[in-house]
């Protein structure tokens, strides 16, 4: 199907004309992606549009040289929108740049230890959100979350933004009316306890290992999990799995094949 975007649907002022996507063009990307498998007439149709959208008021900046075509800037698109199928663009609201590059960045940061030291640190990165400021993104990185094995770049960093809408990242991103802070932060921080308990006894785990670096990255990479490997994290951390179904307002285990991670 092609997709139409009606102009004033979306902070009207803001957005870019967006050339017609072509049926052929939307059925190659979205078969080339399998965590969209199952989604449904109506489901395919919103995150068409959502993508649409992402795609009209979000700017795709290139500090260096990337042959980045139509089908690429969809399947970014699609990807980040997957997340807010059930929420609406305003979930990414007050950031308007994904910056793109090549491959993994290096930002420069100072930081102050506890002796008042200033230390520089340059570590190699695939990603990253800044609150209220835009998503920065390895182009080989994206490239690598095209299989359903967990990792997925763009779900992490949009994973980010949800949890920057109530400060800088906790874990705890605004519930909805109906859910429980409470439960929520019992789930999850069960969970993050015991996948640090799991790690320390070399155990496998099905969660990335980076998931315990902090409350905040736990809840990015369970969003990775949730979407790509839903019965892995639903057999480990069910309630986990149960407070992330009622976040998002789907349920990707009862749509999605299960896959041996």
């Amino acid at each position: 199907m092609a997709f139409s975007l009606n102009p004033a649907r979306w902070w009207p002022g803001r957005g870019r004309r967006t050339p017609p996507i072509a049926e052929e063009v939307w059925r190659r990307v979205r078969e080339d992606l399998p965590l969209l498998a199952g989604l449904d007439r109506d489901e395919t149709h919103r995150l068409g549009d959502l993508a649409l959208g992402f795609l009209r008021h979000k700017t795709i900046e290139l500090p260096h040289p990337l042959d980045l075509g139509q089908e690429d800037r969809l399947a970014i698109a699609l990807q980040a929108c997957l997340p807010i199928l059930n929420l609406g663009l305003d979930w990414y609201r007050d950031w308007y740049a994904l910056i793109l590059y090549p491959d993994e960045f290096v930002p420069a940061r100072e930081w102050v230890d506890e002796n008042g030291l200033v230390w520089l640190s340059r570590e190699p990165m695939s990603g990253e959100a800044w609150e209220q400021g835009p998503v920065i993104l390895s182009w080989a990185d994206v490239q690598a979350g095209g299989v359903r094995d967990g990792y997925n770049v763009i779900l992490h960093e949009m994973a980010h933004k949800l949890d920057m809408l109530t400060g800088p990242p906790n874990g705890h991103p605004p519930l909805h009316a109906g859910m429980s802070d409470a439960r929520w932060a019992s789930a999850l921080g069960m969970a993050f306890a015991d996948l640090r308990r799991r790690l320390e006894r070399d155990e496998e785990t099905t969660l990335d290992p980076y998931a315990t670096e902090s409350p905040g990255e736990f809840f990015a990479v369970c969003c990775e999990a949730f979407f790509e490997i839903p019965h892995g994290l639903m057999a480990d951390y069910p309630a986990v799995y149960d407070q992330l179904r009622d976040f998002f307002r789907q349920d990707p285990a009862r749509r999605l094949a299960p896959v041996r991670c």
